[in-house]
């Protein structure tokens, strides 16, 4: 029976290449367009797949991203492999003529708010996340790691002794994602509901190690120390996209000059809390919030006032829903790309920070989406010297009250194809290909 359906399975491969083969030899064109608009594509998460992997070493194709064409459009190149790749990705594309591409490329330029970027390279993608050799990983699953497993975008992980080693600069890392962190050292805030659970406990006791490993006394140094070369890596260029709890307790720790100021309960580092710590912050340090106040007690699962800490919330209601604003395409191509999409209105979904305080943002940051009606932000955007950070909050777009020992069950994007949350991440996975400014030939 194994080999029947495995000769099945041959079969409708080879069914998809010879029909691939076929419409390759069948229609004369230059470029295939990859609609990314409602009811028009086939799969809008695997288009970034294919995207990207035309990026590649050695294709290394030139493609394009027309922004606010029909949903943000990617042109890519005729040739039969990427025709083949996108049958495989079932990915829809429309062939174009060079006549087709140069009147639709006219108009998009000439548009009053659509405009053509030059994709140049496949970024170089890292996650922080603990080794998959450790004797313990996250009960829960990474939203990001279930696109680009998805998407088939490759990456590296790495953690905090890689980022310490000065792996982001050295190893040439576009592109760093964080998900459901606490680079606090207050171990998640999980210690009233898990303190028992030998999963918290081992969690515990390999961020103990580590830490004591790289010659630091607290874990709250030592998660500081990363969060503080993530903040340079940032200055010297990089782009960070960070979700969930990570944006939050990112700051906090940057705010506490990496640990420095101590707002760790002594439940679980064995020091009281610094009697000044609120005093102490440094809000000059961090990266998006300011002015906001710590939640220190270690039976409170709130890490501060940045977060909506609403829990009475339904997905049906839609008062998580947020709207995606719309900007000028021409003159801030950045923003516009990472919302690009086929809805106004994303579903919403909920986290351990599930949006972001509005009063407790800087004047600085640029509000790409907010929760109608609130006064929270739900994805967020700013930069610090020579690169940029992006904020999403909540945990999994598609997994509205996601459950700590969930990350057994991962999210199966085959039944969330056209996502509209899935896309705001493959959009900041893209957007460090753009390197140039769009051209206007």
């Amino acid at each position: 029976m194994k080999k029947f359906c495995k000769y099945l399975t041959c079969i409708a491969r080879l069914a998809i290449l010879l029909s691939a083969f076929i419409v390759v030899n069948s229609v004369s064109a230059q470029w295939l367009l990859i609609p990314m608009e409602h009811g028009k594509q086939t799969n809008h998460l695997k288009a970034y797949g294919l995207t990207y992997w035309a990026l590649e070493v050695p294709r290394e194709y030139r493609c394009y991203w027309w922004l606010n064409y029909r949903g943000g459009a990617f042109v890519l190149p005729d040739s039969e492999d990427v025709r083949v790749r996108a049958a495989l990705m079932g990915v829809r594309f429309e062939p174009l003529s060079d006549a087709a591409y140069t009147e639709i490329k006219a108009s998009v330029l000439e548009g009053s708010n659509m405009d053509e970027i030059l994709l140049e390279k496949a970024p170089k993608v890292a996650v922080y996340a603990p080794p998959e050799a450790s004797a313990y990983r996250d009960p829960w699953d990474d939203a990001v790691k279930i696109a680009l497993d998805y998407a088939q975008i490759p990456y590296d992980e790495i953690w905090d002794k890689e980022v310490q080693s000065g792996v982001l600069e050295t190893a040439g890392y576009d592109w760093l994602h964080l998900h459901h962190e606490d680079f606090t050292g207050q171990h998640g805030k999980f210690h009233a509901s898990f303190s028992t659970q030998v999963w918290y406990q081992q969690r515990m006791l390999m961020f103990e190690e580590a830490a004591s490993e790289a010659g630091f006394k607290r874990v709250a140094q030592h998660k500081g120390q990363t969060a503080q070369m993530i903040a340079d890596y940032i200055i010297n260029g990089g782009f960070i996209f960070a979700m969930c709890s990570a944006p939050e307790t990112l700051d906090i720790a940057l705010a506490t000059r990496g640990g420095a100021v101590d707002i760790v309960a002594s439940e679980l580092d064995g020091t009281p809390i610094a009697g000044d710590a609120e005093a102490r912050l440094d809000f000059q340090r961090t990266l998006a919030f300011e002015n906001f106040s710590l939640y220190t007690s270690p039976y409170r699962y709130e890490f501060s006032d940045i977060d909506n800490p609403n829990p009475d919330r339904d997905a049906q209601s839609g008062v998580e829903d947020f709207k995606l604003f719309e900007f000028a395409a021409k003159h801030d191509p950045i923003p516009t790309m990472l919302t690009q999409n086929h809805v106004s209105v994303v579903p919403g979904f909920l986290g351990q920070t599930t949006s972001f305080n509005l009063d407790k943002i800087r004047g600085s940051i640029t509000i790409l989406g907010q929760v109608e009606g609130t006064n929270y932000a739900k994805y967020i955007h700013g930069k610090l010297g020579k690169g940029t950070f992006t904020f999403l909050g909540g945990h999994d777009p598609e997994d509205y009250r996601h459950l700590v020992g969930e990350g057994t069950i991962p999210t199966n994007l085959d039944l969330h194809k056209h996502s509209p949350g899935y896309r705001l991440i493959l959009n900041n996975i893209l957007f460090p290909a753009a390197r140039k400014k769009p051209q206007k030939t």
